[in-house]
């Protein structure tokens, strides 16, 4: 046995992030190796991925093409910097992620990760008003219950309490929409809840409020993920395009969660056929392989700054932008997207998909299950006094009988790697129907 499939002698060092640390360091979930669709624990147990890591591994765990492309780009180019400088795998990805889009965006700017992307948005939506000459527009618009990483700018524009409480008033500027949850009126909803669009028109009441001229941009999750899978009612999102263009406001998709496949689509801006000014993108982009984000950038953006006086256009990027590994990982992972049909596979189990996550409707504590995609979100009725304490109950029996689901809150949110079988969703629902029928 490698030294990493054993468990450590001791694990007080690692601090671990969004993470109980002393419950976790009680009682340890480790996880040793992965394949296919598959975990293995430290004791040798096999876990069904319901969660895709983290919305992170669409083509299955240890793909071996995407481990073979990583393999050898680190014996031919362990590290190259992207400032002044270039290396081929950078521009040819670049390339195929445009034609991946179908030409609906212009240029990629590289980051290392969802929340990277989320403040490299911001920051060029800014710059951008700039540039034309227009530079009172500051604003940013979010969403309460909108989850855009931890950077300060994600974690501003984002509207999860915990995750904003304990740093400050953040940045300056910063105003939000309406989450678009009603349980009233939209459980059990499969795909696009009937109610709600209107709430898009919240814009014009914060436009009033602050003047369209202040406002640089609104960021949005197609369908927010982190917050327990809230899908965007229908006409939603093609009202918030049609305000923005109104007022001269970029409109930027989070896509983080959303992007390469999840939606069954390339991204939700296909599925929903409402195309943002810039998107931002990780995790599923190296099939979680190597970290590694993007921000797609409509033309008329990028060109604004072209036309600068000669030099350095945009002063931001990373040490890794475009890191070898990543481009590698992410090349093959898009030719693997094509070559083994993973949307196809991910369209064609939708339907039993959706079946089996309703089959869930009426067990005890189930309040709500909303499904779009593979994508599901599984509510549960909190314990009074001990909000989350049901949902992450289920998690730890969950994982003690060999399925890893996700829990925010009392939400219960699954999207498994999209090679899945029929075979897969049986076994996964089979047992967490056990778990919830013996939950307290």
């Amino acid at each position: 046995m490698s030294v990493n499939e054993t468990r450590p002698e001791s694990m007080s060092s690692f601090w671990m992030p969004f993470t109980n640390n002393r419950d976790f360091k009680a009682h340890p979930r480790l996880l040793v190796s992965a394949q296919g669709m598959y975990y293995k624990d430290v004791d040798g147990n096999a876990v069904l991925d319901g969660t895709a890591g983290l919305w992170c591994v669409p083509c299955g765990h240890a793909q071996p093409k995407i481990v073979a492309a990583v393999s050898e780009m680190v014996g031919q180019l362990d590290f190259a910097p992207t400032f002044q400088m270039g290396h081929p795998a950078a521009f040819d990805l670049a390339e195929r992620l445009m034609d991946y889009t179908n030409h609906k965006f212009g240029h990629v700017f590289y980051t290392n990760s969802g929340s990277e992307a989320v403040d490299t948005a911001l920051k060029i939506a800014l710059a951008y008003h700039k540039a034309r000459g227009d530079a009172g527009r500051t604003r940013l618009i979010g969403r309460e219950r909108g989850y855009h990483g931890v950077g300060f700018g994600g974690l501003s524009v984002g509207g999860i309490g915990p995750n904003r409480k304990a740093f400050g008033p953040l940045l300056p500027g910063v105003d939000h929409l309406p989450h678009t949850h009603n349980l009233g009126k939209n459980a059990f909803s499969r795909g696009e809840p009937e109610h709600g669009a209107e709430l898009a028109d919240e814009l014009e009441r914060i436009v009033a409020l602050h003047d369209a001229s202040t406002i640089a941009a609104v960021i949005v999750e197609p369908v927010a993920g982190s917050t327990g899978v809230l899908i965007p009612p229908q006409g939603y999102l093609k009202r918030l395009r049609e305000l923005c263009t109104k007022h001269g406001i970029l409109l930027i998709f989070d896509e983080v969660i959303t992007g390469f496949g999840r939606l069954t689509t390339p991204f939700a801006v296909d599925y929903f056929d409402v195309e943002p000014d810039m998107m931002t993108t990780a995790k599923g982009l190296t099939n979680g392989t190597v970290p590694m984000g993007a921000v797609f950038s409509k033309k008329f953006i990028h060109d604004a700054f072209m036309e600068a006086p000669a030099g350095i256009e945009l002063f931001h990027g990373y040490t890794y932008s475009g890191h070898p590994l990543a481009c590698a990982a992410s090349i093959a992972t898009l030719e693997v997207f094509k070559e083994q049909g993973i949307l196809e596979n991910a369209q064609s189990l939708q339907p039993y998909w959706e079946d089996a996550v309703h089959s869930l409707r009426g067990l005890p504590h189930v309040i709500d299950i909303r499904t779009i995609g593979l994508v599901a979100g599984i509510e549960l009725e909190s314990i009074p006094g001990k909000p989350g304490a049901r949902a992450f109950a289920a998690f730890k029996q969950a994982f003690a009988d060999g399925i890893l689901i996700r829990t925010t809150g009392d939400i219960i949110a699954l999207s498994p790697p999209l090679v899945l079988e029929k075979k897969h969703i049986d076994e996964l629902f089979g047992k967490l129907a056990a778990v919830l029928k013996n939950l307290d």
